[in-house]
């Protein structure tokens, strides 16, 4: 399969790979409330996928079709899960920087626009709905402040390549969202009595080519998960 990389695929790909990975939690989050936020959350990305994999191509073969080196998405959300703290930390990192980008692009004559102009809102919720859990989980027991700020230290590494300029996107201000995101979490993070990370510790190496196609091996069990049944079935219809 020729992929040409898009914008719109690159995007389309970060809300794919982060709609499965919070359909995992199906049947396992903590309570059933969040049972419910947390497949509400990844039918709306999920939605936004269609749409953009749609500005691409087939969306059907874009998602099930591709190999692990042909998808664009940020190795951010591709991470698993892990404990309730890794996937609110995970969450918190990419809906601050989706809904500024998708607020940026609404208001720009990018085919983009009318997709983020809809969009921002329930980004906004998702930003919202994490930036509330980092608050109960990092100011409130022992427990839960412990494991609250080790997923933001160990997803931190992640956060640079939010900010490399997407190919085709190079008129965003990318360095000016880097600076309202890290304004955006630094209060969360505060408000939460959490730390600042201030880089890799304890050696951790800095990640940052997912849009080049480089994943993470947790990508690669991810992926055949989700491609299983519509490769053992091609063609298949309902």
């Amino acid at each position: 399969m020729n992929i040409t990389a898009t914008p719109a695929l690159s995007l389309g790909d970060d809300a794919l790979i982060l709609s499965h990975r919070l359909g995992e939690w199906a049947g396992h989050a903590p309570v059933l409330e969040e049972e419910v936020a947390l497949a509400n959350i990844a039918l709306d990305l999920l939605g936004q996928a269609r749409i953009l994999l749609s500005l691409a191509g087939d969306e059907d073969e874009l998602a099930y079709l591709r190999e692990e080196r042909q998808f664009r998405n940020l190795q951010l959300v591709e991470q698993p899960n892990g404990d309730f703290a890794h996937t609110i930390a995970r969450q918190l990192y990419f809906s601050t920087y989706q809904e500024l980008l998708f607020d940026h692009l609404a208001s720009t004559e990018s085919e983009l626009a009318p997709l983020a102009g809809k969009a921002v809102k329930e980004v906004a919720y998702h930003r919202d709905h994490a930036h509330q859990w980092t608050l109960r989980l990092g100011d409130g027991t022992d427990e839960s402040h412990t494991r609250m700020q080790r997923a933001v230290d160990a997803l931190w590494r992640f956060t640079g390549e939010l900010f490399e300029p997407v190919e085709g996107l190079e008129t965003v201000p990318w360095p000016a969202l880097h600076d309202s995101w890290t304004a955006r979490i630094t209060s969360t993070l505060e408000q939460a009595t959490l730390t600042v990370p201030e880089g890799p510790r304890h050696g951790a190496w800095t990640a940052g080519a997912g849009r080049q196609g480089l994943h993470t091996e947790p990508f690669g069990r991810m992926l055949a998960e989700m491609q299983h049944l519509h490769r053992s079935h091609p063609g298949a219809t309902w």
